[in-house]
């Protein structure tokens, strides 16, 4: 009995271990909520004298490690920093209650999944 399960413990062990993936992944933005209003709004232009009207995005904040599931995943449109590849938006809902948000190009995650955020960047299942 004893010679058996030092093998098949070793063998759980590392089949585990090949389930396992990590990615990179880059802190994103909070989706910004737009609700409509009661009635419609009228604007009207602003004398030529005023200064532009800047609207502020919100930057996203450094990654915190820890564990969480996803909540929502999201495609981000390709751009020149992400390689061209395809981006998804990662909402991930860790154990402190919190939410963040991260992209990620790697494939295979899927609403539910529990995964761990790294301190050096990375996903992992």
């Amino acid at each position: 009995m004893v010679r058996t399960a030092i093998p098949l413990s070793v063998i759980a062990l590392a089949v585990l271990a090949a389930c396992a993936t990590e990615a990179p992944v880059r802190p994103a933005p909070a989706p910004v909520v737009i609700t409509p209003t009661q009635a419609p709004v009228v604007v009207t232009p602003a004398p030529a004298a005023s200064a532009p009207v800047v609207v502020a995005q919100p930057t996203p904040t450094a990654i915190r490690p820890g564990f969480g599931r996803i909540e929502s995943i999201a495609a981000v449109p390709p751009s020149a920093a992400a390689g061209g590849a395809s981006m998804r938006r990662l909402g991930i809902k860790m154990e402190d209650g919190t939410v963040q948000y991260v992209d990620t190009a790697a494939p295979g995650y899927a609403l539910g999944d529990r995964i761990e955020l790294t301190r050096d960047g990375y996903i992992r299942r």
